[in-house]
């Protein structure tokens, strides 16, 4: 079997969904120039309205990107200089650099094989041998740094939310906040067990962080970030945060950022979150065409798997393949490409050293980096395209397997 590679397949198509919305997006372009309406404002006001709305919280703050997003939210929680943060190192490092740049320190617990997310498991271990109750103040305090254990930083990674209730419970019995990294889960959800309901990524912690860099599955045309919450104080904290700690202009009641949220951005994204739902149902469909696809391809392949609590909105679509590297360098001679999200986990990045973790000390992420390969996935991925795409990777699987085949002969010999 040989597969056609005359037509290039992309990673992300970002041309055609711009194409079609053009003159709506224009508009927005010509109204910010016709009112010299650029920073805040009602179109800011407006997006973060239909944003919280979206997300089922009763507020949504606008601000520059996604790191600024989760730094802002942690600021706002109260969380700071020394305090404890803990996350997974299978993650982009913006959610290390968010916890850094507020001050706090990162502590890593491994992720579930299954799903990529915090494995719920290793963060109760982690509590149970790596912490201890200050007998003093009652707080929970890391063996590791000596520091507060503030917070937990679940990172709902590809698209798929972690398994919040648990996670939830843990961080109640031991007064921690939960900050959501939702920068790759706009409009996922989860079936909570305890409330009986589905809950929408972003509205279940004490607040949420969003990206709307443009490959996001709601992405502005440039940089962009929100943080979601109930809390009113940490709504208006965070907006202070955002615009120098002022409550109003020339008047600042805290130390803050440069971190505003540009209303031609906000503008944007609100007339892209209209089509937010159906996006991420194309993305779902497309999933589901995968799946079938691979039903009769190869061994070896390992799909995403989803929980029945979850409905994913494959942000990426990421499989496990044993020879990974040796499969996207097929895919990429066949013209179609793919991404690695992500070939170096973060306790092993040269940026993080400082945090004296080493190699081995979290095997699945480890083992996962070597394995993942971010396949295309966008709502405009055809059909067609998907077939070409499980081909090219049958036509991998049979090559590497005559490949064996003819070592082991030779073996024999």
């Amino acid at each position: 079997m040989h597969v056609n590679n005359t037509d290039r397949i992309p990673f992300l198509d970002l041309v055609a969904p711009h194409s079609e919305l053009e003159a709506e997006l224009v508009t927005v372009f010509r109204t910010a120039l016709r009112k010299a309406a650029f920073v805040g404002g009602p179109a800011v006001e407006g997006f973060e309205r239909n944003f919280a709305e979206f997300c089922g919280t009763t507020f949504a703050v606008g601000v520059s990107n996604g790191t600024d997003a989760l730094k802002f939210a942690l600021l706002a929680a109260g969380i700071g200089r020394d305090d404890v943060v803990v996350t997974v190192p299978n993650t982009f490092a913006a959610t290390v650099e968010a916890i850094l740049q507020a001050g706090a320190q990162p502590e890593f617990v491994d992720i579930d094989a299954r799903t990529f997310n915090m494995d719920v498991r290793q963060l109760e271990e982690h509590i149970d041998n790596h912490c201890q109750i200050d007998s003093t103040t009652g707080s929970l305090v890391s063996r590791r740094s000596g520091g507060r254990v503030a917070a937990i930083v679940p990172v709902h990674l590809y698209g798929q939310t972690a398994d919040m209730d648990p996670i939830l419970e843990l961080a109640e019995r031991y007064n921690l906040k939960v900050i959501e990294d939702a920068c790759q889960a706009h409009g996922a959800r989860y079936r909570s067990t305890k409330s009986g309901s589905w809950k929408t990524a972003g509205s279940m912690g004490t607040a949420a962080a969003f990206s709307f860099y443009p490959g996001k599955n709601l992405g502005a045309c440039g940089e962009a970030g929100a943080v979601t919450t109930d809390d009113p104080e940490i709504a208006r904290t965070v907006r202070m945060l955002r615009d120098h700690g002022q409550p109003r202009k020339y008047y600042h009641d805290i130390e803050g950022f440069n971190g505003r949220l540009d209303s031609i951005q906000a503008g944007i994204l609100d007339v892209k979150l209209k089509r937010l739902a159906s996006w991420n149902s194309l993305r779902r469909a497309a999933a589901e065409t995968y799946r079938e696809l691979f039903s009769f391809g190869p061994e070896g392949i390992v799909l995403p798997f989803v929980f029945s609590w979850s409905e994913p909105v494959y942000h990426l679509y990421v499989i496990r393949a044993q020879n990974r590297n040796g499969l996207q360098a097929h895919l990429a001679s066949a013209n179609i490409d793919t991404g690695i999200h992500y070939p170096i986990p973060l306790h092993l990045q040269a940026a993080f050293t400082d945090l004296g973790y080493q190699a081995g000390d979290f095997p699945i992420t480890e083992e996962a980096a070597g394995e993942i390969l971010s396949l295309p996935m966008y709502p405009e991925l055809r059909s067609d395209q998907q077939k070409r795409i499980v081909a090219a990777i049958s036509e991998f699987s049979e090559i590497k397997a005559d490949t064996d085949e003819s070592r082991q002969f030779v073996g024999r010999l």
